[in-house]
């Protein structure tokens, strides 16, 4: 998986929330989060596993609306960000964090209602080995989002840390039908890039997000969306 050292280390995690949602990235955190409730739906009593859950922001969300929920992630850094997340939360009895590969979950088959993973298929090297994977553990319903091929984040994915893998629609689809998986429902989003969100104040996210939000309801909306959430089922 592309940067797995830099994802890792203990700076990282401790600043991970931090530079991505706070300023305009708050805009960000709140549509991930919709995009997550929107998909699962009710998640009382469901039994969910987050892949990547990296600090938890998705895990303790979930446990706080009753899901039965595991986080699975490669670092532990992250996890123990995590952690501390569900003890402030006092939901640390709703849920488990657990270091892990994707690649090879440590779980049944069909042990879950639901599986989802967000931020997590850009740095994927074998997405098709990770989908099937996820799709094996879930009995219902995956979820994930992607990055989109031929959008405004192909303007400065190079500069990331980790860079990216960005996909295409029709990718995409084979992907889910070669995991077993057929596409239930996407949503395609963002016109402006992440990288522009976090980079200003609240003052000039807002409006802007209007913008884009705007425009995303047109036709050129998903051509130009740079972000697509992918609800399939088993």
């Amino acid at each position: 998986m592309k940067g797995q050292e830099w994802y890792q280390a203990t700076e990282v995690a401790e600043e991970y929330d931090e530079k991505r949602f706070s300023r305009g990235g708050r805009l960000i955190d709140r549509r991930e989060k919709q995009a997550v409730l929107d998909a699962l739906g009710p998640v009382e009593d469901k039994r969910v596993l987050e892949i990547a859950c990296g600090t938890g922001r998705f895990t303790v969300m979930l446990a706080e609306r009753g899901a039965d929920i595991t986080g699975l992630d490669i670092s532990g850094p992250m996890l123990q960000e995590g952690r501390q997340k569900a003890s402030q939360s006092g939901v640390t009895d709703n849920l488990e964090f657990m270091r892990g590969d994707a690649a090879r979950l440590p779980f049944p088959d069909d042990h879950f209602d639901a599986v989802f993973a967000m931020r997590f298929f850009h740095l994927a090297d074998t997405p098709a080995k990770f989908l099937t994977e996820m799709a094996r553990v879930a009995e219902e319903q995956v979820f994930f989002d992607t990055f989109n091929r031929f959008s405004t984040r192909s303007l400065y994915n190079w500069l990331l840390p980790m860079g990216s893998r960005l996909y295409g629609a029709s990718e995409v689809e084979g992907l889910v039908e070669g995991a077993g998986l057929h596409l239930e429902d996407a949503e395609h989003d963002f016109v402006v890039p992440y990288g522009f969100y976090r980079a200003v104040p609240d003052w000039v996210a807002g409006p802007v997000r209007t913008g884009d939000t705007a425009i995303g309801r047109t036709p050129l909306g998903r051509p130009l969306s740079s972000v697509s959430y992918w609800d399939a089922r088993v």
